[in-house]
């Protein structure tokens, strides 16, 4: 963590983390400073980058889309800047990382049903220039999450 980041913005980050919602004179009650000094905190720390953005976290089964995979595409390394690109732009696609190893992409998508990822893999996956293979794996419970979801 960064070193100019002291405990006090440590314990902000992590009532946020519990509580994104937690007004600033709430949060100022919890580490003992005015309403004004944790919001001025929050944001620098969002100026500076460490809080990348606010957001809401979804339940996915709860909105309809009850098939989460994984992916692993490895493709070859002259595309993978293009296929990237183009898989990050699409709604399905919830997370997108570029990994070391056999498999150059590592992907999350949110289906409604299996048919529909069958539809995503066929049409918009598969037909990519440069895809070598995809191996999928089919999430069967899901205990933590720490990431939102895009709709």
């Amino acid at each position: 963590m960064d070193p100019t980041i002291d405990e006090i913005d440590r314990k902000l980050i992590s009532l946020l983390s519990q509580d994104g919602r937690a007004s600033y004179t709430d949060l100022a009650k919890e580490v003992g400073l005015s309403r004004v000094a944790v919001q001025t905190r929050l944001n620098a720390l969002t100026e500076n980058g460490v809080i990348e953005r606010f957001a809401c976290i979804l339940n996915p089964e709860r909105l309809g889309l009850t098939v989460s995979a994984f992916f692993n595409v490895d493709v070859e390394p002259r595309h993978l800047m293009a296929i990237a690109d183009r898989l990050a732009e699409e709604p399905e696609v919830t997370s997108l990382y570029h990994m070391s190893g056999p498999s150059k992409l590592h992907m999350h998508g949110l289906f409604a049903s299996h048919r529909e990822m069958e539809t995503f893999l066929q049409r918009k996956l598969y037909p990519l220039e440069g895809v070598v293979s995809v191996d999928c794996q089919v999430l069967i419970k899901r205990y933590k999450s720490r990431m939102g979801i895009r709709l």
